[in-house]
């Protein structure tokens, strides 16, 4: 059967038009893929099955694809290939009593969060997309965000999944049960497997109640390693609900994206946020005023006004368009343990200096997941490719991770086996070849 025919048997599902096709080559990563055999557009999970099917018995790879918000190049086009999109699969059901909301994979993060709010309850895994990223891809990728310091990435907040094989066979893995150890934890091996294992049609997500509104906290520092000390210290006495930074050409990269008053002279900007109960939110917010000013704050700034707060939180949500202005970006997603920030940092201001490209900085810093952005031109294509792979061997010298929360995607697929070693990486192939003998599933990512 060609691909004609299964175009007839899902009228409006199955897509070759050729302007159609070109917009799904590539994700928010820039990295061009090639251009597809055809997309495939389900509205429900039997559709997912007659699709998978189809490519299973005519052994044709397919490529999950959810927002194409993804910055690893995990979604982008392969030739002869169906990108499957999730993008319509968006239904959302809250179940207030158990606390979980049940989503199709195309939900976008921000759906969620609302709709968990009209019950006061919260979805926190908060990437700095998550206006426009779906659930799908942020389980695929096991995202991570601004609040993960505190409340921890996807996988912690993934109870269930529906699952379509590579054959196929659709296979429901956990539920609604908070506690649950019946078997092999076979949701989380999904989570994070950059639909290289299977496909998602269905989560489901634990909710939390709603946190009492934050504190904020802003301090701005003559140096960049010297906030990352100061990170350091706060992280082993307090536990605040958000630690971010940024350096000084990402504060001055926002600065001309969206002016919003920011000291352009700071070498760095810590931006903390407590959500602390009751008193105990102004002490967390006093402790870390005074490990700030140990470390050489030069101006420190607080506030209980939440829309004042949310102001710098959205203009450290602006780096990486601000960044986009400047020329084509090639975003890191590097990360150790907390400890090691600050040679983190240095390693990758060295690296940008010694191939003279430009590398807005910010950072999930209070976990140790630093976000470079590599700025490139035609004429610096070559130097900033050499930049991002010393600062992902960098990286893995330091006892840390390629990426902490973007996915490997095929932007970083030859560096995954230098982070794993040998035995882990056989390891996870032979998962793969359990799973998906053929390999149809996202060939060139997630192993």
């Amino acid at each position: 059967m060609s691909i004609e025919t299964l175009a007839k048997t899902l009228p409006g599902v199955v897509v070759t038009d050729p302007d159609v096709l070109v917009s799904y080559r590539t994700d928010r990563s820039g990295l061009l893929g090639e251009l597809p055999l055809a997309v495939a557009r389900p509205v429900d999970a039997g559709q997912v099955q007659d699709v998978v099917r189809w490519a299973a018995e005519h052994q044709v790879a397919v490529v999950p694809r959810g927002a194409g918000t993804g910055l690893a190049g995990g979604a982008t086009g392969l030739a002869g290939a169906i990108v499957l999109s999730l993008e319509r699969m968006r239904a959302i059901e809250i179940d207030p009593a158990s606390r979980v909301a049940v989503v199709e994979p195309g939900a976008l993060n921000g759906d969620v969060k609302r709709a968990a709010a009209e019950h006061g309850l919260w979805y926190p895994p908060d990437p700095s997309s998550f206006e426009i990223c779906s659930i799908g891809g942020n389980v695929a990728t096991n995202a991570g965000g601004l609040c993960c310091v505190k409340y921890g990435v996807t996988t912690d907040y993934v109870l269930g999944l529906d699952v379509v094989l590579a054959d196929g066979t659709l296979v429901t893995v956990g539920g609604r049960r908070v506690k649950d150890v019946a078997g092999m934890s076979l949701t989380k091996l999904f989570v994070g497997s950059e639909g290289a294992l299977g496909i998602v049609t269905r989560a489901v997500l634990r909710l939390v109640p709603a946190p009492a509104a934050p504190s904020t906290l802003v301090a701005l520092f003559p140096s960049l390693l010297a906030a990352a000390a100061a990170v350091v210290e706060v992280g082993r006495t307090s536990r605040p609900s958000m630690v971010e930074l940024m350096d000084r050409a990402a504060i001055n990269a926002v600065e001309d994206y969206r002016p919003r008053g920011l000291d352009r002279s700071a070498e760095a900007l810590l931006l903390f946020q407590s959500d602390a109960p009751g008193q105990a939110r102004a002490d967390e917010i006093a402790a870390i005023h005074q490990v700030c000013l140990r470390h050489g704050a030069a101006e420190i700034l607080e506030t209980d006004d939440p829309d004042e707060g949310e102001q710098f939180v959205a203009a450290r949500r602006d780096v990486l368009p601000a960044a986009e202005r400047l020329g084509a970006v090639l975003i890191e997603d590097v990360g150790v343990e907390v400890p090691r920030l600050p040679a983190l940092l240095g390693r990758v201001q060295e690296i940008a200096a010694r191939w003279d490209v430009p590398v807005p900085l910010c950072a999930h810093a209070g976990d140790g997941n630093v976000h470079p952005l590599i700025v490139s031109t035609p004429a610096t294509a070559e130097r900033a490719q050499a930049a991002f792979r010393e600062m992902l061997d960098a990286a893995i010298a330091l006892g840390g991770t390629i990426t902490g929360e973007h996915g490997v995607g095929r932007l970083k697929a030859d560096a995954l086996p230098r982070q794993l070693g040998s035995d882990a990486a056989a390891l996870a192939e032979r998962i793969k070849k359990a799973l998906d003998p053929d390999g149809i599933l996202n060939p060139g990512v997630g192993v």
